[in-house]
């Protein structure tokens, strides 16, 4: 199995020290930021493959951190997690170039489920620019 590495943002502290305790339990590589601000400044210096997105944070919101982070790394893939249900921002999301939106508390699984989705899409672009850069 590949390994996927994986950028959790929240500002609810506990959550993410949860959720990355969980994740690293199965072995992934994770890093945490919590607000958008730090998320940016963070994949500077991670190669994330997935970014786990709070929508509702201090400072730089959710939407604004991930319009940042499809402009800057277009291959990453970002899931939204939110505990404040609103479809006009899940649909500014997806607009936006999110792979998901998970409403918390998210079921454990269907996390992990979303998040080797979000990898093999990002894998499968990845394959794409490779097979055009070499003429295939």
């Amino acid at each position: 199995m590949t390994v996927i590495k994986t950028l959790l943002v929240d500002d609810e502290q506990d959550f993410l020290r949860t959720l990355a305790k969980r994740l690293s339990r199965r072995e992934m590589v994770v890093e945490q930021s919590l607000s958008g601000e730090a998320a940016i400044e963070k994949l500077e210096t991670f190669d994330a493959d997935v970014v786990l997105l709070d929508v509702k944070m201090q400072g730089m919101d959710g939407l604004t951190a991930l319009h940042l982070i499809k402009t800057r790394w277009p291959l990453i893939e970002v899931i939204m997690l939110t505990g404040h249900a609103s479809v006009e921002v899940a649909i500014r999301g997806m607009e936006l170039g999110a792979f998901d939106y998970l409403m918390k508390p998210v079921e454990f699984e269907e996390l992990l489920y979303k998040k080797e989705d979000a990898s093999k899409r990002k894998a499968l672009k990845e394959e794409k620019i490779e097979a055009k850069a070499a003429g295939v």
